[in-house]
């Protein structure tokens, strides 16, 4: 196993604690307990998982160790952090955090069920996906990141909704573009039509 595998293994394995933590935290401050260093280790945790996505992929790349386990097992590790604590946030925790508008969790998880269902669809067309990273894409990864990490920390709420409403806008771009190459990948062979 590479070390690049191993370190997305490693996230995958931070999923579960941090969500027991943050759970955790939760259920203390909900009986008048506010153990702040609970909050600020879901914070590390959560800060390791997302910088070790770059991390993995680094060396991947860089010392030539890119494997069909790790391009199946990246993304994986991606999705489950980001939607353990896009729904994590999105419940209500009285105080504790701040709770995220409904349309973000929507919007994120819709997005990507449409992308698995077209990447499903198109393997069963075609044969073979060929995903394509888009710098839209990452974007609105980037910012859903710095916004569940600012609810995180309690960043006072008015600060967090920049990066909340340009990860929702990227997030819609880039589903839409995603469904566009999704589309050109169902028909490769089409042709204009003849004048």
């Amino acid at each position: 196993m590479t070390l690049a595998n191993k370190i997305t293994l490693l996230r995958i394995l931070l999923i579960p604690v941090f969500i027991w933590i943050t759970l955790d935290y939760v259920r203390d401050y909900r009986h008048g307990v506010e153990n702040d260093w609970e909050r600020a280790l879901a914070c590390v945790i959560f800060a390791v998982a997302v910088l070790s996505d770059g991390v993995d992929g680094y060396i991947a790349r860089r010392y030539h160790q890119k494997t069909e386990l790790g391009a199946f097992l990246d993304p994986l590790a991606d999705k489950a952090l980001l939607i353990s604590a896009l729904v994590l946030l999105s419940r209500d925790n009285g105080d504790a955090f701040a709770q995220l508008p409904l349309w973000f969790p929507v919007l994120v998880i819709s997005r990507d069920s449409i992308l698995i269902v077209g990447a499903v669809l198109i393997h069963l067309h075609t044969g073979k996906v060929t995903p394509r990273p888009r710098v839209v894409g990452k974007c609105a990864t980037f910012f859903q990141m710095i916004t569940l990490g600012w609810v995180l920390l309690k960043v006072p709420q008015p600060s967090y909704h920049w990066p909340l409403w340009l990860a929702g806008a990227f997030t819609l771009v880039s589903g839409a573009w995603y469904i566009y190459d999704g589309i050109k990948q169902l028909n490769p062979h089409e042709q204009p039509a003849q004048k």
